[in-house]
Parts: structure tokens; C-alpha cells; sequence
């Protein structure tokens, strides 16, 4: 793309882990477009020390550090950010700041690509635990009817990465209840941290397979060329309007002496 790259966040809302970002960063390399600037980034590990956010108390606790990510990111000029947990944490209060920077999720970004390649989709989950909050923000994006349901594997956040060969057997079984029992036509892995299986379920299974990682990146990245190539950029009229920033100063909400980023792995335009 010519001129001035393309500037894109993935934040991993967690703390910084060197194995952990560069999968992220490895993914990025992979995918984006070669006019794009990509810093893969993550949380400070001396305030926020989760490896997961599966609960909502982990959610509610780590939720100031990605609205201080996404206002950070707005002010260095980025054009667009991913929140890279599944359950789009923070999205829409991280859309209210986010100045002229598009800010999207993995999940409304899977759900809206597997429902442009399908009439159906099915989402392919690790625990139970999770699925009551992940359907309702699947229903909540205006998906229900196109929901084959949620299939769960047993795994943690944190086993995903383990044993390959074990994690690949589960989401194979429960993709394939999912295709012959549910009648999916595509599926959606739901944790971001189940990347670089979905070659293998496609092969496996027959119907397109995506990988919430890549479609959080790839998102983002099309609502910044949308926004640099037609001038369609963030609304801020009625319930998308932001605080002012007199006010925000008046309750110093967005203090300096904390560190916002705790990693920072950048990948260069070409």
C-alpha cells in the first residue's frame, strides 16, 4: 500500500510472556498486508500478572489496563486496534475512547467473517464455563439465528499449547459433532490462544475454520484501510460518544506513572 503504513495494535490483555508474544508476532508476520505496521503487545506483569482472563473477575481486574492500552494507542496515531481475547473485552468502552482509531475484538471479528463464508456457524470452545458469556455476545451481535452452538474440548486457556497433538485430537472430535451433528458449514475457534489449528480442522472436517487471532488482525487492518481509502472511520454520535477530555483531565483517568505496556514486539511494514 503505498504512502504512510498502516499502524495496527494486537493487544493481548494479559501480562507479557516472551513464548506467548511471539506466537502472536509470528502470526502477524505471517498475514498482514505488506503496508502494514503491526506491534504485537501485551500488559505489565507487576500489575497484572493473569495468563488468562477465563473468569470475569480477571475481566473486571484487567479491564482498566486495556482501556489505558487503547488510549495510549490512540494518542502514538495507530489506525486501528484488536483486543486479543475472545471474549472482546472492553471493546465497546475501549470504542467510546478510541479518538479516530477503529478498535475491534476477536469474536465480532470471527463471527462477521464466518457468517459472510456460511448460513451457519459453530464455535468451538474450551470449557463450558465460558460458553454462557461468549453466547450471549455471539446473540448480542445479531448471530443468533446463525448459531449451531457451542462445542467444548475440556481444555484450559493455558493447554492449548501444551500437547499439540492431544489439543488437535479434541478440536477435531468437536468439530466434527459440531459439522454432523449441529449441521455447521464453518466454524470458529473461541479462544485466540487455539491458533494454528485451523489448517488442520479444515483438512480435516471440510468447511472453513477461523482462527479468532487472524480475524481480530485482519479486521483491524481492513477498518484502517477502509478508513484511510473512504473516510469511514469511528462514529461518535449519540451511544458511541466519548467523556470529554476536560472531564477525563478533572478526574486524572488516565494517570502517567504507571507503566501501560509491559512487551512490545513490532513488525515492520515492507
Amino acid at each position: 500500500m503505498a504512502g504512510k503504513p498502516l499502524k495496527v495494535m494486537y493487544l493481548n490483555p494479559v501480562a507479557d510472556s516472551p513464548g506467548v508474544d511471539q506466537i502472536f508476532a509470528d502470526m502477524a508476520k505471517v498475514h498482514k498486508l505488506p503496508g502494514t505496521e503491526v506491534h504485537v503487545t501485551a500488559l505489565p506483569r507487576s500489575l497484572y500478572g493473569f495468563s488468562h482472563i477465563e473468569y470475569r473477575t480477571y475481566e473486571a481486574l484487567v479491564t482498566r489496563g486495556i482501556m489505558r492500552a487503547v488510549r495510549a494507542a490512540a494518542e502514538d496515531g495507530f489506525d486501528a486496534l484488536a483486543i486479543g481475547c475472545f471474549y472482546d473485552t472492553a471493546l465497546h468502552d475501549a470504542r467510546e475512547i478510541s479518538g479516530n482509531m477503529v478498535v475491534t475484538g476477536p469474536c465480532v471479528a470471527a463471527c462477521e467473517i464466518a457468517t459472510s463464508l456460511s448460513n451457519r456457524f459453530g464455535v468451538i470452545v474450551g470449557r463450558r464455563k465460558w460458553v454462557h458469556q461468549m453466547e450471549s455476545t455471539v446473540r448480542s451481535y445479531g448471530h443468533g439465528e446463525r448459531l449451531a452452538g457451542f462445542y467444548e474440548v475440556g481444555l484450559g486457556v493455558d493447554d492449548f499449547q501444551k500437547d499439540h497433538a492431544e489439543t488437535g485430537r479434541r478440536l477435531v472430535a468437536a468439530g466434527r459433532k459440531a459439522v454432523e451433528e449441529g449441521m455447521a458449514e464453518s466454524l470458529v475457534l473461541g479462544c485466540t490462544m487455539e491458533i494454528g489449528f485451523d489448517r488442520e480442522l479444515e483438512k480435516e472436517l471440510g468447511v472453513p475454520v477461523i482462527d479468532p487471532s487472524i480475524a481480530a488482525l485482519k479486521r483491524a487492518e481492513y477498518g484502517a484501510v477502509l478508513k484511510r481509502q473512504c473516510g469511514w472511520g469511528p462514529s461518535r454520535k449519540w451511544s458511541s460518544e466519548a467523556p470529554s477530555e476536560e472531564e477525563m483531565q478533572r478526574f486524572s483517568a488516565f494517570p502517567g506513572n504507571e507503566p501501560i505496556f509491559g512487551s512490545r514486539i513490532v513488525i515492520e511494514a515492507e
